[in-house]
């Protein structure tokens, strides 16, 4: 059987040609028969692909000798081989759109709370929140203790948010998000703000996960692939907080709720799904909120 792997990478850094640079990730993806997509922008590269061991191994030398990446923590899950049915690489104005103008990153982003260090806050009781900057949506299927959930459909309408969340800026906060590419941008707009007690998780969500299951980290990790969910590694007795929203029994399932445009991913199980079909009528639909 085919070991497939899911890749999941992002850099700020200056990127002067991001079209070349696009260019040539494409070409090494192509030959290596990879599917996902990529991000290119002047301000950095974001990345997820999938592909056999073999190509995904010799990509990330690809990866390591560019000058515009170099050695990144690259993340890892296991893939099915459909993860993503092609590959784009697409040149942007951001690699993650936040829309409140450019930042320098390396400078104006939180400080970094390395996963073990924020599992010992867990386990010495400290008083801090967790900001989740994914999707509301995204946080259906699993979260964390302690989360704040500041109800966003799009990162991007986290500007919109900030005057709300200022209940919070005296407070010790740790943000999150899948990967850590949401954090490093939306922590730098916090601190404009007056967050002054700001972190961000190192690696994200994703690599709590991997060195924690089962802790204060309940449920699954949204993806934006064909899997939809992930685990990232085996976790016994997992605790499972998703709710249909149709019978409210626990569920993982994601389906996208084509009644509305732009359309919605809901949670469904599948007995519900059977009967209501993957086009979920108004009268029906709870929209997530």
């Amino acid at each position: 059987m085919t070991d497939y792997v899911v890749i999941l990478f992002y850099k700020f850094s200056d990127i002067k040609d991001p079209k070349a640079v696009a260019d040539a990730h494409r070409d090494i993806c192509q030959k290596l028969d990879l599917k996902g997509r990529m991000l290119v922008a002047e301000e950095g590269v974001n990345a997820t692909f999938e592909g056999t061991r073999e190509n995904i191994e010799a990509y990330k030398e690809f990866v390591y000798a560019d000058p515009n990446i170099g050695n990144i923590l690259i993340k890892e899950s296991s893939g099915t081989g459909k993860s993503f049915p092609k590959l784009k690489i697409k040149v942007r104005p951001e690699i993650v759109t936040l829309g409140a103008g450019r930042f320098d990153v390396a400078k104006e982003t939180a400080a970094e709370l390395p996963v073990d260090e924020m599992q010992k806050w867990y386990e010495n009781n400290e008083d801090f929140i967790v900001l989740d900057l994914r999707n509301d949506y995204e946080i259906k299927s699993g979260k964390f203790d302690r989360t704040v959930d500041p109800g966003l459909e799009n990162f991007r309408d986290l500007p919109k948010k900030i005057e709300e969340l200022k209940i919070y800026k005296d407070k010790k906060v740790v943000t999150v998000c899948t990967g850590g590419i949401r954090c490093e941008k939306a922590t730098c707009l916090l601190k404009r703000e007056g967050f002054n007690n700001v972190y961000q998780l190192k690696d994200g969500i994703h690599t709590y996960m991997e060195k924690h299951p089962g802790k204060n980290f309940k449920g699954t990790l949204f993806v934006f692939d064909d899997r939809m969910t992930t685990d990232v590694v085996e976790t016994p007795n997992k605790e499972i907080i998703g709710r249909c929203i149709f019978c409210e029994v626990a569920t993982e399932d994601y389906y996208s709720d084509d009644s509305v445009r732009p359309s919605k991913k809901v949670l469904c199980c599948t007995d519900c799904y059977a009967k209501e079909g993957i086009t979920f009528r108004d009268s029906t639909c709870k929209q997530v909120a």
